[in-house]
């Protein structure tokens, strides 16, 4: 199965970036590495891998192919990374 988010089809093995927010401090995010994997529990569905937690990788996750595409994207949401 594949996802597409803003064009950009997402297989299995694949490595993106997502923004990731520290659970203990809200106001910290970061550009963060994460897999894309077939969900282990539903198998006909995408995950992110991401620090040891799979997250549903759906059109409404901001998903970037590269580093630098994330980096721009923060900085233009979050200010100076």
């Amino acid at each position: 199965m594949e996802v597409n988010n803003n064009g950009t089809p997402y297989n299995p093995g694949d490595i993106v970036y997502v923004f990731y927010r520290n659970p203990h401090t809200q106001d910290v995010a970061n550009v963060q590495s994460a897999a894309v994997v077939n969900h282990p529990d539903q198998p006909d569905q995408l995950a992110l891998f991401l620090y040891e937690t799979y997250y549903p990788l759906t059109n409404d996750t901001a998903v970037y192919a590269s580093e630098a595409d994330a980096i721009q994207a923060y900085e233009h949401y979050f200010g100076e990374f």
